[in-house]
């Protein structure tokens, strides 16, 4: 009679056990011998997957205990403010008398442009005199605009202008019957945190998908030429330049696409604030030929004003998803593509092949 083997009764076992003693009687180890060994191995196969539960585990909950955390502070510190802000927001709706439209073209159009120009006002001062070396040595591609031509940047200077007064001014107050109907913008009460967070989350996907498609749209052959030529005029880009286009590109491609997500979400005119001032800072970044220390990566699209066909969105999720992005990721440009932490100008950290080399 066969001796009887405790696995007979696990069938996902049998196998690897009789692998595991045919193994062990070539070796001249008896059944028992083999049979210790072989526990012995199950119990170091249980001990590695009880570790590696622990730490799996103790990682995920120190992950969720770390955002929640977070979040409790933020919200901690937005219901700390939030009295603050309210009280002024307040203050400003009554020292406007309730006039919903100063103060919904206040927050959508003055303020966000207010802030656009500063910004590129000091980047202008930058390009154009070369100076100071602590901002210049971020340059992406050195030896471009070292410094800036000025009649080149005047130029693009009055096309933004243009572009603002007559196209973004007009289109941001058609704006406001829509959202008047959709909701209140300039309620008395402003909206929470957490819809903020959820409201920008919806306004940059929304962003994404308009931008990236219009913007190829615009590399079509048949159309490029004549309307998104323009704004390629500049390989190496500076800020300001993230608003000069043709008018037709700036109201399809600069616009709607941040126009549209506050006008689905019925958003209150601080939120558009917010966001227009967030949209245009980041395009500033995007364009503004510098990877600064602690500041968002250019070099996505930075590439794109260099190569044409590679980075045509915001966010990089449709170009990965469409491949527009391949070339892109087979560069040094890609390696840079990170966030600064220090101060070692990654054109240094991370140089581009030698010739030699390639």
């Amino acid at each position: 009679m066969a001796k009887q083997r405790p696995w007979r009764n696990f069938p996902g076992l049998h196998l690897r056990s009789e692998n595991t003693f045919q193994e062990g009687r070539k070796m001249g180890k008896s059944d028992t011998s083999v049979l210790v060994e072989r526990r012995s191995q199950d119990g170091q196969v249980w001990d590695s997957v009880k570790k590696t539960a622990f730490v799996l585990g103790t990682g995920l909950l120190t992950f969720a205990a770390f955002r929640n955390t977070v979040t409790w502070h933020l919200q901690r510190f937005w219901g700390a403010s939030g009295d603050f802000w309210q009280a002024q927001w307040g203050k400003l709706h009554s020292y406007y008398g309730g006039n919903e439209l100063a103060l919904y073209c206040l927050g959508a159009m003055a303020i966000p442009s207010l802030s656009f120009w500063m910004y590129n006002a000091v980047l202008m001062m930058i390009d154009l005199t070369g100076k100071p070396s602590i901002f210049t040595r971020y340059r992406i591609q050195p030896g471009k605009n070292d410094p800036v031509e000025p009649g080149k940047l005047m130029h693009a200077v009055k096309v933004v202008f243009f572009n603002q007064v007559f196209l973004s001014c007009p289109m941001v107050l058609l704006m406001y019957p829509f959202m008047q109907w959709r909701g209140n913008p300039c309620g008395t009460e402003l909206p929470t945190f957490h819809w903020v967070l959820l409201e920008l989350s919806v306004f940059a996907l929304v962003e994404e998908i308009l931008f990236y498609y219009s913007h190829r749209l615009f590399h079509h052959p048949s159309i490029y030429k004549h309307v998104h030529k323009q704004h390629h005029e500049w390989t190496a880009p500076v800020g300001v330049v993230s608003l000069y286009a043709h008018p037709l590109e700036h109201i399809l491609s600069n616009m709607l696409p941040s126009m549209v997500g506050p006008m689905l979400m019925g958003s209150h005119v601080a939120t558009i604030m917010l966001w227009f001032c967030l949209a245009l800072i980041t395009t500033t970044i995007s364009h503004c030929g510098y990877h600064l220390p602690f500041l968002p990566s250019p070099e996505f699209h930075d590439f794109h004003h260099l190569k044409f066909n590679q980075c045509y969105g915001v966010l990089g999720v449709l170009d990965r998803l469409h491949g527009t992005d391949l070339v892109f990721k087979q560069t040094k440009a890609y390696d840079r593509h990170i966030l600064l932490l220090n101060f070692t100008p990654l054109t240094q950290s991370i140089p581009e092949p030698t010739k030699k080399s390639e």
